[in-house]
């Protein structure tokens, strides 16, 4: 988690409450690593990590296969929480 908060101390001024601005701060920097250096990173996290990692993973790609089936919608929208009166 060591990179996750080096990352987020890095850029927290900047980001906001838009999911875009983390999009576009992972991709620049993905963008600058060689396969050597992910490697290494991956290799530097402990068990739980590269679970969770490998777990967000293949739940995301495997949603993009059922939007693409058409199985699922490609925009989710947000649950509707009920208020309750008391």
């Amino acid at each position: 988690m060591s990179f996750v908060n080096d990352i987020y101390e890095l850029y927290r001024d900047q980001l906001c409450d838009d999911e875009d601005d983390v999009i576009t701060i992972v991709l620049n920097l993905l963008e600058d690593q060689s396969r050597e250096n992910m490697v290494q990173l991956i290799q530097n996290m402990g068990d739980e990590e590269v679970n969770q990692m490998m777990g967000i993973y293949l739940v995301e790609m495997l949603k993009m296969k059922m939007v693409q089936d058409g199985k699922i919608s490609p925009y989710k929208p947000a649950p509707v929480i009920p208020t309750r009166i008391h």
